[in-house]
């Protein structure tokens, strides 16, 4: 097996054209915001406005693939520049790029549909049983995601995430097969370390500017800066009281939590 080694600063040069791809990503998310549209995107627009549920569930992926590749890409940059450069050598490189980049997208895909189903289940739910206010679930989901800022398996995960040389060196197979089996593994280190970050959008709503930038600049710090892994206990801190304000009185934060009213009028 040959892999090719190299620096931090190179792994970030290796990946030109998914730079492209991230920077379309923004600026698809931002002109949704500027324009009124971001609400097309959401998922609870999901089998509203006589939309067909196939189109619905479409365009919920495609929704997802942006967001996905604005939020997490960044992160796993130095993994994919190191990976290109590590390919370089075979017969088809370009292939085993692509096999890379698919393994590591069906990993959050298959979570972005589990994640809808869920949404889904919880909607029908609180017709049923008022009790079960939007708020609540809203300062829940914040909470679970301050407090796996705590566990030992977020670490685990992260300690993965942050050593893209040696999770390379230690996985690294030819071939598409072999890229898609190595994207696929990164992928669910990856998911690992954010999936309940990546929750809180479900709350939210997937294209909503005001805690995207933030969560994703947090999991960008996380993964690949120097001093990462000293925010994590903090921001999970901070997010466990942000849930408990938004249980007390959603009025914390009326312009963050936007959803809360309409999820039972689907």
């Amino acid at each position: 097996m040959n892999v090719v080694v190299v620096t931090g600063g190179s792994a970030w040069r290796g990946a030109p054209v998914l730079m492209v791809v991230i920077g379309l990503a923004w600026l698809l998310a931002i002109a949704a915001e500027l324009t009124g549209q971001v609400s097309w995107v959401h998922h609870h627009r999901l089998l509203v406005d006589d939309v067909a549920v196939w189109a619905s569930l479409v365009l919920f992926l495609v929704a997802w693939q942006v967001h996905i590749a604005a939020m997490m890409l960044p992160s796993t940059l130095p993994m994919v520049g190191l990976f290109n450069r590590a390919s370089a050598g075979q017969r088809h490189p370009g292939l085993a790029r692509i096999g890379f980049l698919s393994g590591y997208l069906a990993v959050w895909t298959l979570f972005g549909i589990a994640a809808l189903l869920g949404d889904a289940l919880l909607t029908q739910a609180m017709l049923y049983w008022h009790w079960l206010l939007p708020a609540w679930l809203a300062g829940a989901v914040l909470i679970l995601a301050g407090g796996f800022q705590f566990s030992s398996l977020k670490e685990r995960c992260l300690d993965k995430c942050r050593q893209p040389r040696a999770f390379l060196l230690n996985h690294y197979r030819q071939g598409m097969a072999g890229g898609f089996a190595l994207g696929a593994r990164h992928g669910l280190y990856c998911l690992g370390c954010c999936w309940a970050l990546m929750l809180v959008m479900f709350v939210v709503g997937i294209a909503n500017l005001a805690w995207m930038a933030p969560l994703a600049a947090l999991m960008l710090v996380e993964k690949v800066a120097r001093h990462g892994r000293r925010i994590v206990r903090p921001i999970g801190a901070v997010l466990m009281l942000l849930g408990l304000l938004v249980m007390m009185d959603p009025a914390w934060l009326p312009s963050l939590v936007p959803t809360a009213a309409p999820m039972h009028t689907h």
